[in-house]
């Protein structure tokens, strides 16, 4: 049987019930007046009032007096009137007075006959909500806060067809535009070009929309035209049904980090450069000394060999060819030494405008009639610090190179100019600082040079020559030597153009020096007395010879040590001829300086392969010292100490040694030399050959009258104080042995008062010179 259908009566008592029991909502009747006529208990738990304390009482308690002052009560239920509803969000008040977000609901209720009887008005606490909500808010608005304080970044939405939807200031101090200027313009118009044109923005977003994310580094540009290096990130933004709802890309201007990455790329390169030249450096000083030793040996005795066989074609041409041999030699050497920055340097102030005019007719002669040579200096050159010999050098190289990259001719400028060197052009060179330079450019409109073959020109041994065309180390033994006198070199070329080659080297505001006019190539030669200090026998024996060649007079000693022994016995000295790296001490420029003491009117020239940290420091000769480079020639030689003894009184060299005035003339003497000083021992037995005497030498005198039994000798030469037998008893028991021998006593102190002696005597005092010696053994023959 189908159920009774419930009565109206039975609805309405249930829906009271069901009104009066939730106390989610509070729902209550309004009359037309305005008055409270029911409450339920969503009433008293949310508005706080009882029902007896709500019913009969105007709406306008459940609001503000400053809204009821507004008649906000009054027009919900004006516009329910009207409309039939009044649906709002507003603040109302409990009975306790606080306020509440409400969402009021006022439905306006009609009587059968359609008559307004009243209103319904449904009240619901949004507090939970309001706060939440708020939350959400207040989070958005920190967001948005956030995202556009971050100035370092440029953070901005694309739509998925890559259309600019919002901007934050990073954006605008990153890229230069304002919001209102990019926003709904599509992003391309931040890449280069030539990357828009190959389709690289629509990529990016292709890539970022397949895997979710796309990163990349590479150049983009400004508002106003420049170039950033930008580390770019977009991530796709999707629903939550996964449809694409745009993309967030995140832009950081990374111009900085990339400009120190190279930086620092340049400062290993720098370092890596760095060590290598020391490495070379050292390897090179390391054989420079024995290596020129070995060279000079060759070369002098070369030259003594062509001096005495210079009539045989035959052997002079062979003479000719190893002469030639050993310059090459040498030449490698001082190419190397150039290179690892370790030659030395004696550095003038000099304005360079001279010394490029003065270079005109030998440019000229080297390069040849199909190269044409221009020269364009700056008015108002400064002055620079430099070697000009070794520049010279440097500037004949690269001509020399330029003229090879020209084999069908072509033209050579040389510029000079000054320049600035400022701190952005010297960023990343850390040996080369800001300041004023002179620089010497070289131009040729040759073949030019590829980028790699650029890379790599300063570097030694390398050539782009064919083989036996050249060693490779023009350019590296220019740039050494530029970089030895402080400054800087840079290689611009291309294929095709030419190439130019600038030097820099730093102003000096001294007043510029004259330069030296360059020296006779004639022989001189001389009467002085050369003490040559030299520990390697073969090199002493070549340099002896030689000298002794020239008409000098020499004495020798193996170390510094002998060489100060010599100096104090009072023999004289004109030149102190020294090598400047021997073993032993004290070191050489040490025991010059001694010698000099002992003999202020003293010349000292020195002499090495291989000079670093002796004589020359920094890469330049110590002030005031006089240096010889080995391997020398012998009109070099001729020429350094000549210079040094000042003008010789005949400029013919002599070919065999010249003995001092009023030299005796008689034939040698065979003479036994005692001393117990070994190195004044040598010295007065080098004397003694000058003269043309056999000396025999020994510092005991028990060995001496061992030699008067086996030899004959015509003088005996003894110092006077000689430990364990004075020189008088050794005269005693020498003529004893030899009775016709003659007696010479050498001595630094007075002679003591002597007996009658059955042998003839004179005495030598110390110190003395040659002439003294040679009247002495005069002395003796009679």
């Amino acid at each position: 049987m189908p159920s009774k259908r419930p009565s109206d009566d039975a609805v309405r008592n249930w829906t009271e019930k069901w009104v009066a029991s939730v106390s989610d909502y509070s729902i209550f009747a309004i009359s037309l007046e305005g008055l409270i006529l029911t409450w339920n208990q969503g009433g008293t738990a949310i508005h706080g009032y009882k029902p007896d304390e709500a019913i009969g009482r105007p709406v306008d308690i459940l609001y503000s007096e400053e809204d009821r002052q507004k008649g906000v009560p009054a027009t919900g239920l004006e516009l329910a009137r009207r409309t039939g509803r009044y649906d709002a969000e507003e603040r109302q008040t409990r009975r306790d007075r606080s306020t509440f977000w409400a969402s009021v609901l006022i439905t306006a209720l009609h009587a059968e006959d359609g008559q307004l009887a009243g209103f319904v008005n449904t009240v619901r606490d949004l507090t939970d909500k309001k706060a939440a909500h708020h939350k959400v808010l207040e989070s958005e608005r920190r967001f948005r806060m956030l995202v556009n304080g971050v100035t370092d970044y440029a953070i901005f939405m694309l739509s998925p067809e890559g259309i600019v939807t919002n901007w934050n200031s990073g954006a605008r101090r990153i890229k230069g535009y304002a919001a209102h200027e990019i926003v709904g313009l599509h992003f391309s118009r931040f890449y280069m070009p030539e990357d828009v044109a190959a389709g690289l923005p629509q990529r990016g977003l292709a890539a970022a929309a397949k895997d979710g994310r796309f990163e990349a580094e590479g150049w983009r540009v400004r508002k106003d035209g420049t170039r950033f290096w930008a580390h770019v990130v977009i991530d796709a933004i999707r629903e939550d049904d996964g449809t694409l709802a745009g993309f967030a890309k995140i832009t950081r201007d990374i111009t900085e980090r990339m400009e120190s990455s190279r930086l620092l790329e340049n400062a290993r390169k720098a370092l890596f450069e760095s060590q290598k030249m020391e490495a070379i450096g050292k390897l090179t000083g390391g054989v420079a000394h024995d290596f020129n030793n070995i060279l000079q040996v060759l070369r002098g005795n070369l030259e003594l060999l062509e001096e005495r066989h210079s009539r045989d074609v035959w052997t002079h041409e062979r003479l000719d060819k190893a002469i030639d041999a050993v310059e090459r030699g040498a030449k490698l050497a001082s190419q190397l030494l150039a290179f690892g920055r370790r030659q030395p340097l004696q550095p003038v102030v000099t304005n360079l405008a001279s010394t490029i005019r003065g270079m005109d007719d030998l440019l000229r002669r080297a390069l040849g009639e199909t190269v044409e040579v221009e020269t364009a200096v700056a008015a108002g050159l400064w002055n620079t610090l430099v070697d000009i010999h070794q520049l010279e050098n440097v500037i004949l190289n690269l001509a020399i190179n330029a003229r090879d990259a020209m084999p069908d001719g072509g033209k050579l400028t040389m510029e000079l100019a000054n320049v600035m060197l400022d701190d952005a052009y010297v960023a990343g060179l850390s040996d080369v600082p800001a300041g004023q330079y002179v620089m010497l450019a070289v131009t040729d409109t040759g073949t030019g040079m590829a980028p790699d073959v650029v890379e790599r020109a300063f570097e030694p041994f390398f050539t782009t020559k064919a083989e036996g065309h050249g060693t490779g180390l023009g350019l590296s033994t220019a740039y050494g030597f530029v970089k030895q006198s402080g400054g800087h070199a840079r290689i611009y070329s291309e294929v095709g153009y030419g190439t130019t080659i600038k030097i820099y080297l730093p102003r000096s505001t001294a007043t510029a020096v004259e330069p030296s006019p360059r020296p006779s190539v004639k022989l001189q030669g001389g009467t002085e007395t050369i003490l040559v200090v030299e520990d390697d026998p073969k090199v002493q024996s070549t340099v002896i010879d030689t000298l002794s060649g020239l008409g000098y007079r020499v004495l020798k000693a193996d170390n510094a040590e002998q060489a100060l022994t010599i100096i104090r016995s009072g023999i004289h000295v004109d030149l102190l001829f020294t090598d400047v790296v021997m073993p032993g001490l004290p070191r050489s420029p040490d025991m010059a300086g001694q010698a000099v003491q002992l003999l202020p009117s003293l010349r000292v020239l020195f002499t090495s392969g291989y000079t670093q940290n002796a004589i020359v420091h920094g890469g330049r000769l110590d002030s005031g010292v006089e240096l010889l480079s080995k391997p020398y020639s012998l009109e070099q030689l001729a020429c350094k100490v000549r210079q040094m003894l000042g003008t010789a009184s005949s400029t013919d060299v002599a070919r065999a040694p010249r003995l001092p005035s009023g030299h005796t003339g008689t034939r040698g003497f065979r003479v036994l030399l005692v001393d117990d000083d070994p190195a004044l021992l040598e010295a007065s037995g080098e004397l003694l050959k000058v003269l043309g005497h056999d000396p025999v030498m020994t510092c005991s005198p028990k060995d001496a009258l061992r030699l008067l039994k086996d030899r004959t000798f015509d003088v005996l030469l003894t110092d006077l104080a000689i430990p364990g037998m004075s020189g008088i008893e050794l005269a005693e028991e020498a003529v004893k042995l030899k009775p016709t021998l003659r007696v010479i006593f050498a001595s630094g102190n007075e002679m003591p008062e002597m007996l009658a002696v059955p042998f003839r005597w004179n005495v030598l005092r110390k110190p003395y010179t040659l002439d003294e010696l040679d009247g002495a053994l005069g002395k003796s023959e009679l």
